[in-house]
Order: C-alpha cells, then sequence, then structure tokens
C-alpha cells in the first residue's frame, strides 16, 4: 500500500454539517430532503442552538466514504447558499475539525476547545 492509500484509509466515514438560521430554515429542509432522496446517507437530529463545536444551527449529514465522490459535488451545486462544513472520521476529532476539513460557503470559527477536552477524558 502508498502512503496515500495508507492516509486515506484511516478515514471510516464523513460528516457534512450544514448550517442555516431563521431566514434560512426553508432552504436547510430542501437541501436536506434531496439529500435523503438523492444519497445513502445518515440524516442526523435538527440542532437550533450551537452543538459541539458548531457555532450556529446545524444538522449532520453522516456518510461513508464511497459516498464522498457523488455527494460532494452535488453538495457544492446544490446547497441553496447554505454553509457546509465537511470533515472526515479518523479518530482524531481535532485534526478532522482543523487540519482535516473542508468548507462550502463561509468559514466560520468552531470551538475546537469543546474537542479538546472531550480527547483529554478518552
Amino acid at each position: 500500500m502508498n502512503k496515500q492509500n495508507a492516509m486515506t484509509g484511516a478515514i471510516t466515514g464523513y460528516h457534512a454539517h450544514i448550517y442555516f438560521d431563521e431566514a434560512s430554515e426553508e432552504d436547510a429542509h430542501l437541501v436536506r430532503e434531496a439529500i435523503g432522496e438523492k444519497f445513502d446517507a445518515r440524516l442526523g437530529r435538527w440542532h437550533h442552538k450551537p452543538v459541539g463545536p458548531h457555532p450556529n444551527w446545524m444538522y449532520q449529514v453522516a456518510f461513508d466514504p464511497d459516498v464522498f465522490s457523488e455527494l460532494i459535488p452535488w453538495l457544492a451545486l446544490n446547497r441553496r447558499g447554505l454553509t457546509a462544513f465537511i470533515h472526515p472520521e479518523t479518530g482524531d476529532a481535532v485534526a478532522d475539525h482543523t487540519d482535516h476539513a473542508m468548507w462550502m460557503g463561509e468559514i466560520l470559527d468552531l470551538n475546537i476547545d469543546v474537542l479538546r477536552k472531550v480527547d483529554e477524558k478518552s
């Protein structure tokens, strides 16, 4: 296995966090509904307050690595102006939410200290 495969082999899944507010909630519903219809993804709960490291309202979309190449380009073109934060799941929450993360739209300040505290407890 080459070095690149060894690195991507550590990815067990992905999360896309779709951010919204009161004014954009209908767009968030439309994006979520389309994702649920088009992709093999697990749709998380709606959060109408900051949760964990996330500073805004959001919901999570969890999906396997083999879905990435279809879902992420679709999201880039169909996110209806919403901010999307995408990160892999490698077992290193801090790195996954910082060094390994991708943004579509506005880049928000995450509360990474929340993740560091979780890592310290593990």
